[in-house]
């Protein structure tokens, strides 16, 4: 991937000192680059963007990010700690940021940008000193390597399925969020953005519509509808359970043989 990176930077180089006096043609040219690229002068203002840069971060429009967006002043980076990292750049250096992770919720707030359902946008930041003919840094260019885009339903799927399969446990966060490979507070947090309830919410219905059909079946007493779902009858799930449908087991029980005939 390093030899990649250097083989683009040599060949943006090259261009940008070729049409380094017509910005109007050279934005024409990296346009057609693969890799998400953004031109920005010395100052940190953009002054080119390449269609792969828009569509990775989800800008609406050019513009509202060229000529207004400037990289030193954006509260994301700041917050990350690069900026003074990216400022490297005009003394003539290559930067390299290794797994920059951007908050979409972030971006969001601070730009305009697209809402999408994303969560972190993971990338690879390499910034590229362009000097002008005396060697004075004018301008640099950020080339983007994507690494991903972090959307997390795959690891809410994960977390719905172990649920799923271990209703007739206790609940421990823990071990759901490490089934979906995250950080107990990680996986809350993105479970609720995504399905509007909290992972122990969602882990209570599931107990609670079990119940549901074990209380539909008549060769087993009310006790024995709890006890084959792990529940105590007289605690907790008696009173979550008159909550949610209206009530009490046995009046749902009622209800449900006199609604069938």
């Amino acid at each position: 991937m390093k030899d990649n990176v250097e083989d683009l930077h040599g060949i943006l180089d090259k261009t940008i000192q070729f049409l380094y006096y017509d910005l109007e043609l050279l934005a024409k040219v990296i346009e057609f680059f693969p890799f998400p690229i953004q031109i920005f002068s010395s100052d940190g203002t953009s002054r080119l963007i390449n269609r792969a840069a828009l569509e990775m971060i989800c800008i609406k429009s050019v513009e509202t990010h060229v000529n207004i967006y400037n990289v030193f002043k954006d509260p994301v980076v700041r917050s990350l700690g690069y900026t003074e990292r990216v400022r490297q750049v005009l003394t003539g250096k290559t930067v390299e940021i290794v797994d920059f992770n951007a908050p979409y919720k972030e971006l969001l707030r601070y730009y305009d940008v697209r809402d999408e359902d994303i969560d972190t946008i993971r990338s690879d930041i390499y910034c590229f000193p362009i000097k002008n003919a005396s060697g004075e840094v004018e301008y640099f260019a950020a080339v983007f390597i994507i690494k991903e885009i972090y959307i997390g339903k795959e690891e809410i799927s994960k977390g719905k399925q172990y649920i799923e399969n271990h209703w007739l446990e206790p609940f421990d966060a823990g071990k759901i969020a490490k089934a979906a490979c995250l950080s107990k507070s990680h996986f809350t947090k993105l479970f609720k953005k995504h399905t509007g309830i909290t992972p122990h919410e969602y882990y209570i219905n599931i107990k609670i519509n079990k119940l549901k059909e074990k209380l539909l079946d008549s060769n087993l007493s009310i006790a024995e509808a709890f006890a084959s779902c792990n529940i105590d009858y007289n605690g907790y799930y008696a009173r979550i359970f008159r909550r949610k449908t209206g009530m009490s087991p046995s009046a749902f029980r009622k209800n449900s043989k006199e609604n069938s005939t």
